[in-house]
């Protein structure tokens, strides 16, 4: 399977408000970028799509290292989905899950496209050049909605 190096981060100026999600695809020396934006949305659903947008990239199945600085996301994912599956999509508390469109969407990739992904999440902001990138980017598709 090929090796695949991926950051993530969605941006929001208000929440909710216009948002942006970025994405850096790194195999071998081929790298790529994306972004792409919402005229109203918040942090969480971009956070989301930038994971979601990573994924769809993906020609063939792939071992990937998926860097997030977004817990909601991590954790949604490696622990919390589990729980909201079998309660259908309620959290433990009986309230519907916030996102859940997307927490499908993401479900269905991680479980149908045959990846293998290593979840690894970075604190935001602090200087780490993969996850810097993928925050301009989500700028970049903030200020693409906002043009």
């Amino acid at each position: 399977m090929n090796q695949v190096v991926i950051y993530t981060d969605g941006a929001c100026k208000g929440n909710p408000g216009p948002g942006g999600w970025g994405v850096v695809l790194q195999a071998g020396s081929h790298r790529k970028e994306l972004f792409g934006g919402e005229a109203s949305t918040t942090n969480n659903r971009m956070e989301l799509m930038a994971v979601i947008e990573a994924l769809k990239a993906l020609k063939r199945p792939c071992d990937v290292q998926l860097y997030l600085d977004s817990q909601y996301v991590r954790k949604g994912i490696t622990e919390w989905i589990g729980g909201w599956k079998a309660k259908g999509w309620r959290t433990a508390a009986g309230q519907p899950v916030k996102n859940a469109d997307l927490w499908r969407e993401l479900d269905a990739l991680v479980g149908g496209a045959g990846h293998r992904i290593e979840w690894r999440w970075v604190k935001g902001h602090a200087g780490d050049p993969g996850n810097e990138r993928a925050d301009a980017l989500a700028n970049l598709g903030v200020e693409q909605v906002l043009a």
